[in-house]
């Protein structure tokens, strides 16, 4: 079983260092470790950011910080059962 918590943290790493406030997913890119091949796991979840990007809603474009793009792309997760 995946640990949100954890996932949550993994993302926020990854996306903290994007130039906010960001307007559309692709202004992410530039700041993941490893592109769109970013991965984020935990317990039997594991998905890259490309992936999250075709399986969620994207989020509530514009974001001025992480935390509130996580908590959408978290929930957006979860409502689909894959957290």
């Amino acid at each position: 079983m995946a640990d949100e918590d954890e996932i949550r943290e993994q993302m926020i790493d990854a996306f903290e260092d994007a130039d906010y406030p960001i307007s559309s997913p692709m202004d992410l890119v530039p700041a993941l470790p490893n592109g769109p091949g970013t991965k984020f796991e935990s317990g039997d979840f594991s998905m890259t950011a490309m992936e999250l990007n075709t399986k969620t809603s994207g989020g509530d474009f514009p974001y001025d910080e992480p935390e509130a793009f996580v908590d959408d792309i978290i929930d957006d997760l979860k409502d689909q059962g894959e957290l």
